[in-house]
């Protein structure tokens, strides 16, 4: 499994392996004509991927508009396709706010799957009895429906986001805690948006610092 798709990667490792090739880095003219594709706007979608993933950066503000593998895409060390973008914090309790940010993380294959995913450290007690505990990292594959009794990652009127067992009807969404001593949480659906369902899961034994 993989992160990316096969054209994706050759694109990547074409980027790698020719990065001292270019005087300036490519613009998608000059890095069609190089791989030889045909399509500028097939390569852009690519690229886009590659954007997403955390390998090149953004087009924003590069006025020369050219392809730059991000500093993390430079570095040698474990195959990029084995990581995934960690995008902050998720509440197993109260909803809090799920922070993105701009770091990676190591992912075993078996833990993921071979759709877009994201990691989240959990935080809060309340999927205790699902054996998810604070501070663990949970993996998630990132989509916008789940079937009843999944774990989700929900987002609560667009501001919040909490991770629960969930339970849809037509008239009620239930987030469902994992933990005797609390209770569920009841919304209208149009408060709801699912974000994620959790496929894996990774717990360091070591004493947690203060962020």
């Amino acid at each position: 499994m993989n992160t990316l798709s096969r054209r994706q990667r050759e694109i990547f490792d074409f980027l790698r392996s020719n990065d001292g090739n270019f005087a300036y880095p490519p613009t998608l003219d000059e890095l069609c004509a190089a791989m030889g594709m045909a399509s500028r706007g097939s390569l852009y979608k690519h690229i886009m991927a590659l954007i997403a993933a955390g390998l090149v950066e953004p087009f924003a503000g590069n006025k020369q508009g050219g392809v730059r593998l991000t500093a993390l895409a430079q570095q040698d060390g474990p195959d990029l396709g084995q990581v995934l973008p960690f995008v902050g914090s998720i509440a197993a309790g109260r909803p809090i706010e799920a922070l993105e940010t701009i770091r990676y993380m190591a992912v075993p294959d078996a833990l993921k799957s071979d759709k877009p995913c994201y990691v989240l450290q959990v935080k809060g007690d309340s999927m205790i009895e699902a054996g998810i505990y604070d501070g663990d990292w949970v993996v998630i594959e990132q989509c916008s429906y789940a079937r009843n009794g999944e774990i989700v990652v929900a987002l609560i009127d667009n501001a919040e986001a909490t991770l629960k067992y969930i339970e849809q009807t037509p008239d009620q969404v239930l987030l469902l805690p994992a933990n005797a001593s609390m209770t569920a949480l009841s919304y209208r659906p149009e408060q709801v948006e699912i974000q994620g369902i959790l496929i894996g899961q990774m717990r360091s034994y070591r004493p947690l610092t203060k962020q």
